[in-house]
């Protein structure tokens, strides 16, 4: 019998049956901004249907149950034969399909490709982020592979495949395949020259025969690996198939899988080579110049995909907040509240709008773009990827108690968090490679200052932070030591060039004005109480239809 006292009120209603996409203004507007008119009524068509896709109940349960039931190892048969295969929850499966049919491997040959997959990769990591990394993997391994046009033909129409097939076969005989990826080892983490892994050439053109151990290994499930192994010429990238052409299986035996803080339902791995059969990617001695587009693509990724973290977690908290009645009346309707959530929208529209730009930027693939991206990426991947958690863990304050249960979701979001961060290089090798850029490429802060210089003379703290940033550029006196500030402040001001020019002026102005103009204080919803803080909410706001 149901005790008389237990009548459930002022409960907030589930954020579901929503479209992901267009629900987010931010977003929206940069697609409609970055691509051409020819293609846009196909791209608005194509991420509408993925944003109700990723706003549906099915896609919410498909993410929980990832989550719920983790990949389990089976390294050997009930007969004791090596298998090595990662076993995952049909949720899993279920969302990669969805993503690899959505064209989330696809950007390199097709029309604004990059902004699409962008946005889509933006949408669908909302339902579940995890997966993201297997998708990122494979299609980061495009650009890596080019630099071997056999290898290119050969692999790319499977990597950028819309048809996912599960389980380990000959590539040849597959649909579509991923990839993923392992450069780090025990003994040199980030260090990737101190690798001790060998290869050992063969007498067939461009093969050898792997030994070594890689301590972190993206996606081990996956079809192909970009490797990095220390060749007679010096480091060198291979591409190791877990499956030979024979149909046999390759040498790749997966030691166990990581027991990490969040991105629970992804594997990694530790892997061992022991006579484990490659082929060559670009030269030898090159490895890392040859992979390194990889790298520059997942580090992109690294920032869609918080951004992404960033804008589920907000639209839960401001959700939450149009619904959930305290002290007479609602919550969104209080001042300090709402100065937090306008606090978050500004920080989750910031990081969108600069990930879009760099999507779009590899669209333009010019030479003053790709002078642009050299400096922008590492700024880009060290500032948003540090601002995902704390933005995250606030937005679950936001829920009070019901944001700290499992149920609510923002558990895990406040998990995965942090990953980004330290995924492809954790904040000091971001900053340094921004230092590297400046000493080595002055074509790259030409790009950079020419980017956020469109937006001087709009609003005079953002013109004051570029003086600022000048002042500090030019004085090179302990510049290691300052990298981290240094690029800290060009993030900054990149973003607020972005907004001023494409946002709206509530937004803009309530960025400059805390950001640039330093008015905040060191928490979430210490904005100026004078800006239209109302404005900025309700844009955030995720409408359900």
């Amino acid at each position: 019998m149901a005790a008389t006292t237990h009548t459930v009120t002022n409960q907030v209603p589930p954020l579901v049956g929503y479209d992901v996409y267009t629900a987010d203004r931010a977003l929206s507007e940069a697609v409609e901004r970055h691509i051409e008119p020819g293609v846009l009524p196909g791209a608005r068509e194509e991420l509408g249907a993925l944003g109700r896709a990723a706003g549906s109940a099915q896609a919410q349960e498909w993410g929980a149950q990832a989550n719920e039931h983790p990949p389990v190892l089976r390294t050997h048969d009930r007969y004791g034969n090596r298998i090595d295969e990662v076993e995952f929850h049909p949720s899993w499966h279920r969302l990669l399909g969805h993503a690899v049919a959505a064209g989330l491997t696809d950007a390199w040959g097709r029309p604004a490709g990059h902004v699409r997959r962008a946005a889509g990769f933006l949408v669908w990591t909302q339902a579940e982020a995890g997966h993201g990394c297997p998708l990122s993997m494979t299609h980061a391994a495009v650009p890596a592979l080019r630099t071997d046009p056999v290898l290119a033909a050969e692999w790319e129409p499977k990597l950028t495949s819309y048809v996912y097939e599960e389980g380990l076969r000959p590539a040849p005989e597959k649909a579509g395949v991923l990839f993923g990826m392992g450069m780090t080892e025990k003994q040199g983490g980030t260090d990737v020259r101190s690798n001790t892994t060998r290869a050992e050439p063969l007498s067939g053109e461009g093969e050898y025969l792997l030994t070594g151990h890689k301590w972190f290994c993206s996606a081990p499930m996956s079809d192909g690996f970009l490797v990095l192994a220390q060749a007679p010429g010096g480091l060198t990238c291979f591409l190791v198939p877990r499956v030979l052409p024979d149909g046999t299986r390759n040498v790749f035996a997966i030691q166990r899988l990581k027991d990490k803080l969040g991105n629970k339902s992804n594997a990694s791995g530790e892997v061992e080579f022991d006579g484990t059969w490659a082929r060559r990617v670009g030269e030898e001695g090159r490895g890392v110049r040859t992979i390194i587009e990889m790298v520059a693509a997942t580090r992109l990724d690294c920032v869609v995909g918080s951004a992404a973290l960033m804008r589920q977690a907000v639209a839960q908290a401001i959700h939450h907040a149009t619904y959930r009645s305290a002290f007479g009346g609602l919550l969104t309707d209080k001042p300090l509240m709402r100065n937090v959530l306008a606090d978050l929208a500004l920080e989750s529209e910031a990081a969108t709008v600069l990930a879009m730009r760099l999507a779009s930027a590899y669209d333009t693939d010019t030479e003053e773009e790709r002078a642009f991206l050299r400096i922008a990426v590492p700024a880009a991947k060290y500032w948003v990827t540090k601002r995902c958690t704390p933005v995250v863990g606030e937005a679950l304050e936001c829920l009070g108690g019901n944001g700290y249960v499992e149920e609510s979701g923002m558990p895990r979001l406040l998990r995965e968090a942090p990953l980004n961060s330290i995924w492809e290089g954790s904040g000091n090798v971001q900053a340094l490679d921004v230092l590297r850029a400046l000493q080595r490429e002055p074509q790259a802060l030409d790009a950079f200052l020419r980017e956020v210089g469109k937006a001087r003379g709009a609003d005079h703290r953002l013109d004051a932070a570029i003086k600022d940033l000048l002042t500090e550029l030019a004085d090179l006196e302990g510049i290691e030591a300052r990298a981290r500030r240094l690029v800290e402040r060009m993030a900054l001001v990149l973003q607020g060039s972005l907004l001023v020019r494409w946002a709206p002026p509530e937004v803009s102005d309530a960025f400059c004005a805390s950001r640039l103009g330093r008015d905040w204080g060191t928490a979430f919803g210490t904005l100026p109480h004078s800006l239209d803080l109302a404005s900025v909410v309700a844009r955030a706001r995720p409408v359900a239809e």
